[in-house]
């Protein structure tokens, strides 16, 4: 019930924080790459990289998998394996990664409830995943623009069916903002206008004109 007297000026408990969010990177691979269809890889790719610099920034777990990789699919994306350099890349057999033991085992060891996560395709190596941890009383926010499927139908149809099942749709940008919240907070500034700057787009060429015009503090 709603009680005007307890109105403030505070956070909802929804909002993903560095704090309560983990980011699950799936099959980001060549051969993966290659059978998607459903939008244009190079933005694919931009927003995937993109999200894990952000995950960086914000010092975020991530956990990051591939499916066969030395069999079918190849190694992790070059660009994304760059952002984290030492991390254990975690190969499975399984289609749907949340039946990898040591896949879920690196999700629950970060105590975070709140599963940020992108990956190839959609369809499969996405809903899988999804249905499978929310499931289990997780939080999944689906990173629309750092996944793809074989072709439109399939990306959308996906994202319908892991939204009806109580997954929440977002993007790269949405994320990164998200996690910063107030432009006040000087300690990720810099850091997530560098990230806009490379890789958001006309907003990023936007920051680059205000600070180049105005001031370096011009765009927050």
């Amino acid at each position: 019930m709603f009680d005007i007297t307890q109105v403030q000026a505070a956070p909802s408990g929804d909002l993903l924080t560095p704090e309560n969010s983990v980011m699950l990177f799936v099959d980001h691979q060549p051969q993966m790459f290659f059978g998607a269809g459903s939008g244009d890889r190079a933005a694919v790719i931009n927003s995937t990289v993109g999200l894990a610099k952000a995950a960086r920034a914000f010092e975020v777990p991530a956990v990051l998998t591939t499916v066969a990789a030395e069999s079918f699919s190849g190694p992790l994306l070059p660009q994304l394996a760059e952002v984290f350099p030492e991390a254990d890349v975690i190969d499975r057999t399984s289609m749907n990664a949340w039946e990898d033991e040591a896949l879920v085992a690196a999700v629950r060891a970060t105590g975070r409830r709140k599963i940020i996560l992108a990956g190839l395709w959609t369809e499969v190596c996405l809903v899988l995943p999804a249905l499978s941890a929310l499931e289990q009383g997780y939080e999944v926010y689906v990173v629309s623009d750092a996944s793809a499927g074989v072709s439109p139908a399939a990306h959308e149809h996906a994202l319908q069916r892991m939204l009806a099942a109580g997954a929440v749709p977002v993007t790269w940008v949405q994320v990164l903002l998200e996690l910063q919240r107030d432009w006040a907070r000087q300690e990720t500034y810099g850091a997530v206008m560098e990230i806009v700057k490379e890789h958001a787009g006309a907003y990023g060429l936007g920051v680059v004109y205000a600070q180049a015009v105005i001031g370096a503090h011009a765009a927050g």
